[in-house]
C-alpha cells in the first residue's frame, strides 16, 4: 500500500516543521483581511503557527507574520489570534 504524503508546514515561531493539520493558519484573504483558519481551506496566502502561545509572541516580536504575508499586521489583530488560540486550546 502506497503511503499518502503528509504535507509539511513551517511554524513562524519556533521554525520547526510539523503536518500541516496540526498547525493553525493565519489567512490574508483576497481582500486583505486576516484572520484566523482552522479548518486550513480558507481562500487566501496562509501562514502557520503551532498552538503554542510563546509561538505567536516570538512571531509577533519578530514580525514574522507580517513578512509571510506582506501585509502589516495591527496590533488588535495579534491580540484577537491571541484570544482564538486560547479558546481552541480549552476546546480541545
Amino acid at each position: 500500500m502506497v503511503q499518502k504524503k503528509i504535507p509539511m508546514r513551517q511554524c513562524l515561531g519556533c521554525r520547526e516543521m510539523f503536518p500541516k493539520r496540526e498547525l493553525i493558519r493565519v489567512v490574508r484573504s483576497p481582500e486583505g483581511v486576516l484572520s484566523l483558519d482552522f479548518k486550513g481551506k480558507a481562500p487566501g496566502r496562509g501562514a502557520y503557527l503551532c498552538g503554542k502561545p510563546e509561538c505567536l509572541k516570538k512571531a509577533r516580536k519578530s514580525r514574522a507574520i507580517e513578512r509571510a504575508l506582506s501585509v502589516a499586521v495591527p496590533e488588535e489583530v495579534y491580540d484577537a489570534l491571541e484570544a482564538q488560540m486560547e479558546e481552541q486550546a480549552d476546546g480541545k
